[in-house]
């Protein structure tokens, strides 16, 4: 329901408020409700007080009992993937063959599927992996074409992905690391860089979001971290950047119990009503832990099979032929 409020005089108070409609608010068009609003005033002279009222048009466009505003009730689609079709850029290997797939706002996918499926290529290739070349369909990320972005460019946008394998970065401290790549986003959105200090402050319930020690940033970026720390290091990556989409890519690749639950966690407090995620794994205990509303099959290079949570276990307890084959 909009509200739209015109002003239109300023007279001398002499009753009290009144409230008058013009039109019952059960129609569907927008009715307009004159009513006065009180205020006092200081006058010029100090020695006086005087009450004036403002009589102003208040403006509902209602709708009848029981109807839904589908522009403000539907969730806006973050990323729409259509027919998509990739190469692998040196062999020209046919790796992609028409993925298919929609993420809204504010909701958890899956995409699983064997070695070769496929999974693994899709992420790369949306984040603009230069040894991948796309050779039909369209790719929407916030209602603009993503394939036309150079990679840092669909990164500022609001894109993220965290690598299987995080590289090293000798000479590059984490912290320096962190805040050049967190300023870069701030300018792109229009918003005011963070100075050192500041960024630590920003920075500090995030590090405990992931049990994360503070000492890490002071080290080079992921040179000598175990799998675990790499992968936390990911995640925290995620965190200062602000992503709306994040695709995890086998992130939970090398961890043990106790390092998956703590990155697990990071992401479920990462999750907001505005952004997503995208998971890329083999097998099902990460979704024990980040609960997706959407599983995906993936075989060959194509989408073949979407369900719930209730497909992974399928999966996990009888295996791909069994879901290919269904």
């Amino acid at each position: 329901m909009t509200f739209r409020l015109c002003f239109s005089s300023l007279t001398s108070l002499a009753n009290p408020p009144s409230i008058s409609s013009s039109s019952s608010s059960t129609r569907v068009h927008p009715n307009s409700i004159s009513f006065k609003l009180p205020s006092r005033f200081r006058s010029r002279s100090a020695d006086r007080r005087r009450s004036y009222q403002i009589a102003a048009t208040l403006t509902v466009d209602s709708q009848t009992s029981g109807e839904k505003n589908l522009d403000t009730d539907r969730p806006r689609v973050l990323l729409e993937v259509k027919d998509l079709t990739a190469i692998v850029a040196e062999s020209r290997q046919e790796i992609l063959r028409g993925v298919n797939l929609t993420i809204n706002e504010g909701e958890v996918h899956a995409i699983m599927g064997k070695n070769g499926s496929g999974k693994s290529t899709f992420s790369k290739v949306l984040v603009g992996h230069p040894d991948y070349e796309v050779t039909g369909g369209t790719v929407s990320f916030k209602g603009e074409d993503l394939l036309n972005m150079e990679p840092e460019t669909r990164s500022h946008a609001g894109l993220f992905m965290s690598f299987q394998t995080p590289v090293e970065i000798p000479g590059v401290s984490n912290m320096d690391f962190l805040l050049m790549a967190c300023n870069a986003r701030r300018e792109k959105r229009g918003e005011p860089t963070l100075s050192p200090i500041e960024f630590f402050g920003f920075l500090s319930p995030k590090l405990a979001a992931v049990n994360m020690n503070p000492r890490f940033l002071d080290r080079n970026v992921n040179e000598g971290f175990s799998g675990g720390e790499k992968k936390r290091n990911e995640i925290l990556q995620l965190a200062v950047l602000e992503a709306e989409l994040a695709i995890l890519d086998e992130i939970d690749s090398g961890l043990d119990v106790d390092a998956l639950q703590d990155v697990a966690k990071a992401v479920n407090g990462l999750l907001k009503p505005h952004n997503s995620i995208l998971m890329i794994t083999h097998y099902q205990r990460l979704l024990d832990y980040i609960k997706p509303n959407y599983v995906h099959i993936m075989e060959a290079g194509a989408i073949v099979r979407t369900g719930d949570f209730s497909l992974a276990k399928q999966l996990e307890k009888e295996g791909y032929r069994a879901i290919s084959s269904a």
